[in-house]
């Protein structure tokens, strides 16, 4: 009884994180500054702010693990900065709702590069995910019926699946090397490793140059660092450790679901047909790849 009481009141705090993470695209939208920026500030001040979370939770970071894991630790973080600048850069060029299945083509790319990156065999049913999902893909991007076929969608595709290669990379990283560390000390290192990665980038390629921050760019960057970072991580890590992996797997799809919901009531951006059958495509392979690994036996 007290499991299940435990269980249904983490429910409410792992869906409101899936629901906030599935309105950044959204917010972007609103935001007139450049990616790079945008994702170098989400990281510094997430950080911050996860950080100061923590501290009023009266939690100490574990120092002695932070340092042993730290060179894994720094990769995966510039990943995840750069990762962040190619989503919101897609935002940009194509749908919220393209760019979102898009980005979650990450788990079945995992499982494609599982034989590279951990020497695994890929199962009958991994194969068919893989295949099911790239087919998937096809019929979102507009392959098949021409509504794709434009410089600025095909970029937007492109960027956006240049940001789910990285996730499944970092997924890999966290997989591999960091599992002994603390999710929230893992997280706040990877979060500041992202901002300050792109600090440099910035500064070669002219980012800071000529920038003008309005005072609603501003607001809003301060909310896409606080309301949709260090809270919903807070949320999502809370939560996370209480539900039943498959639970989690499920109520994941919230986060997709509320973009494609959101792309076409708010901003007019439906789905043809073919894209709302290689969306059902994407995250039911996705979903399924993720079940099964979660059956298989330890």
């Amino acid at each position: 009884m007290r499991k299940e009481k435990t269980e249904h009141s983490a429910r409410l705090p792992f869906a409101a994180s899936m629901l906030i993470f599935g309105t950044i695209g959204l917010l972007r939208r609103f935001i007139d500054l450049p990616s790079a920026v945008i994702a170098c500030f989400r990281g510094l001040l997430g950080c911050v702010l996860l950080l100061l979370l923590q501290r009023l939770r009266g939690r100490k970071p574990d120092l002695a693990a932070l340092r042993r894991y730290l060179p894994a630790l720094l990769i995966s973080g510039g990943m995840i900065g750069f990762n962040w600048m190619l989503l919101f850069e897609a935002y940009r060029y194509t749908t919220i709702a393209v760019a979102t299945l898009c980005y979650y083509m990450a788990p079945v790319l995992l499982i494609a590069f599982s034989p590279l990156l951990f020497k695994e065999k890929l199962t009958g049913r991994q194969i068919v995910c893989v295949l099911l999902a790239a087919l998937g893909m096809v019929l979102v991007s507009g392959a098949l019926d021409g509504s794709g076929l434009n410089d600025g969608a095909m970029t937007g595709i492109a960027l956006a699946l240049g940001s789910a290669v990285l996730y499944a990379l970092i997924t890999a990283v966290n997989r591999k090397y960091l599992g002994p560390v603390d999710a929230y000390d893992k997280t706040i290192v990877q979060l500041g490793a992202a901002g300050l990665v792109l600090v440099p980038y910035l500064l070669l390629t002219g980012g800071f140059a000529g920038l003008r921050v309005t005072p609603l760019s501003a607001g809003l960057m301060l909310l896409v660092s606080l309301t949709h970072t260090a809270i919903p991580y807070a949320l999502y890590f809370g939560a996370m450790v209480r539900l039943p992996t498959q639970t989690v797997a499920l109520m994941s799809y919230l986060d997709p679901i509320t973009a494609l919901l959101l792309s076409a009531l708010v901003l007019h951006e439906p789905l043809t047909p073919a894209g709302l059958a290689g969306a059902a495509l994407v995250l039911g392979a996705t979903l399924l790849s993720e079940l099964w690994a979660r059956k298989k036996p330890t």
